[in-house]
């Protein structure tokens, strides 16, 4: 089988190659996967750098979501040959995976996969911050790159639940895309100061910060939100840290905690991870909550899907399919 995979870590078209591999052999408790569409995350590419949470272990392949069709079936037959899934493991840029079947979700009929290969990270994420967050209808939320995919389906999910959304984005063509989606206030940080903007806009800040961001930008988040509020950092696409003014987390009570999807599915119980799989899904196939696709790319042209990554201004996600 051929698969995406790089020796040491480092700039993705630096590091990655493609290569042939055997066919994995599952275990009784696995099924084998043909995975059939993977999309590209910001955690994809800062784990080929080795800057990401979870340190690869050499040779590895990338990639952490996908979706496919169960091709062997564990030993107690939980997930039959021939079920579409999705499903999270560390490498997917490969044509075979196999995934403990517990692991594993069964793609809701009408999700095609390079929608279901986008089903749980994002969407899980932005579901559990707001959940996690406790804001509730009329209370000011600001999201920082706003036009992300994470941004959209915050955005998306917020306004359902009346929550007021404010967020960031760099180009001014964004803003009706995001305002058309719900968004109460968009604030063009590359014209408009973002502190200023969101304390009069806002009646004096707002409650919860979702950052993706870092670096100065994230700092500037921090400044907007109102005496006793909460930044829940989940991401870095700066690569810069956080600058903490200490004056601002005293004087105004404010409190920065880290969010990780991990962490938090892990302490859900069985019945609050069901819920959470069952509104996700459900409003994905109603579509109430819309993801976009901006292209599709064979695994084999991994390093032109990258590129294309990289090109700012994207509005959908990057796929790779086989």
């Amino acid at each position: 089988m051929k698969q995406v995979v790089f020796n040491e870590t480092g700039m993705p078209l630096d590091v990655l190659k493609m290569e042939e591999a055997e066919m994995p052999t599952p275990k009784p408790h696995e099924v084998r996967i043909r995975v059939t569409a993977r999309n590209i995350n910001p955690s994809d590419i800062m784990f080929i750098r080795g800057m990401y949470g979870i340190t690869p272990r050499l040779p590895s392949s990338a990639g952490f979501e996908a979706a496919g069709v169960v091709e062997t079936a564990d030993a107690e037959n939980k997930i039959p040959v021939g079920t579409r899934v999705i499903f999270t493991a560390i490498g997917t840029w490969k044509e075979y995976v196999c995934v403990p079947a517990v692991m594993v979700i069964p793609t809701p009929a009408g999700i095609s996969d390079e929608v279901a290969c986008q089903a749980f990270v994002n969407p899980l994420t932005a579901y559990g911050m707001i959940e996690k967050s406790g804001l509730k209808a009329g209370e000011w939320l600001l999201v920082t790159a706003g036009a992300s995919a994470f941004g959209k389906l915050v955005i998306q999910l917020a306004t359902k639940k009346g929550i007021k959304v404010a967020c960031t984005v760099r180009r001014d063509e964004q803003k009706a895309l995001l305002e058309g989606l719900g968004a109460n206030l968009v604030v063009n940080t590359e014209k408009e100061k973002l502190q200023k903007v969101i304390m009069e806009k806002t009646d004096g800040g707002v409650s919860v910060v979702f950052d993706a961001v870092g670096g100065t930008l994230g700092a500037r988040a921090l400044a907007s939100l109102k005496a006793g509020g909460r930044m829940m950092v989940f991401g870095l696409l700066s690569l810069e840290n956080i600058p903490l003014n200490s004056g601002l987390l005293i004087f105004k009570d404010l409190k920065v905690e880290g969010f990780w999807l991990t962490t938090w599915m892990e302490s859900l119980s069985n019945e609050e991870r069901n819920t959470a799989f069952k509104t996700v899904f459900g409003m994905l196939l109603s579509q109430q909550m819309k993801v976009d696709v901006d292209a599709v790319y064979p695994l084999e042209q991994f390093a032109e899907a990258i590129q294309a990554y990289e090109t700012g201004g994207r509005n959908g996600k990057i796929i790779l399919a086989s």
